[in-house]
Parts: C-alpha cells; structure tokens; sequence
C-alpha cells in the first residue's frame, strides 16, 4: 500500500499493482537525465506539461527504481498501462503531484477566508 506521506504512489503496470517513489537518488537520477542543476529547474521542467513518451518512461522507471524494483527505462516503456499513453501520463502526474506538492483540492464545507478590499 503506497503512503501518500511519503510520496508514494500505486499503479497498476501490466495487470500488477506497483509502488512508485521519487527519492532523492531517484530525483538525482532524473537531474541527470533531463541535464538541469536542481531540483527547482526539474519541477519546472516537469511543470511546463509537455513530456514526451521517453521522458514519462524516464519518471516512471525512476519511481520504481526508487520503490526498489530492478527495472530499466528500456523495460518501463514495454509495460501496459490502462488507457494507454493517456494511463502513463496519469500515473507522472500522481507521482509528480505527490512529490513535488500539489494544491489542496477546495474543501466545499470551508468558506475561502477572506480576501483584503
């Protein structure tokens, strides 16, 4: 079961239910690979929303890898996911979503406070 807390994510790859996780080495990994400085250059890079399909097998091997699977990205882009190419960019969005942070969803029972005039 994935802790969210930690940044953990579950995905279902090939039928098989698996843990994703971006560690530090894993984000160190994708430093490498997308050849930026920083952490703060890879959240941007990842925030403009414009992934090709070897950059999502990328994250997604790196997710697993940081789970402790022993896959390589050459191996992460012959998985299925459901969905399609469409199933593989939902499964980077949860994972960047829950590694980098994402906006608390509106909780409809509380007013938003209250903005200055």
């Amino acid at each position: 079961m994935a802790n969210r807390h930690r940044g953990e994510i579950c995905a279902v790859l090939d039928g098989e239910s698996r843990t994703l996780v971006l560690t530090l080495g894993a984000l160190a990994e994708l430093e490498a690979a997308f050849a930026v400085d920083d952490l703060v250059a890879l959240a941007e890079r990842f925030g403009r929303g414009r992934l090709a399909a070897a950059d999502m097998a990328r994250v997604i091997g790196a997710g697993l890898r940081g789970a402790g699977a022993a896959i390589s990205d050459a191996e992460v882009a012959g998985l299925r996911a459901e969905g399609g190419a469409a199933g593989f960019a939902r499964i980077v969005s949860a994972l960047l979503a829950a590694t980098f942070g994402a906006p608390e969803a509106a909780d409809p029972a509380r007013p938003p406070p209250p903005q200055a005039p």
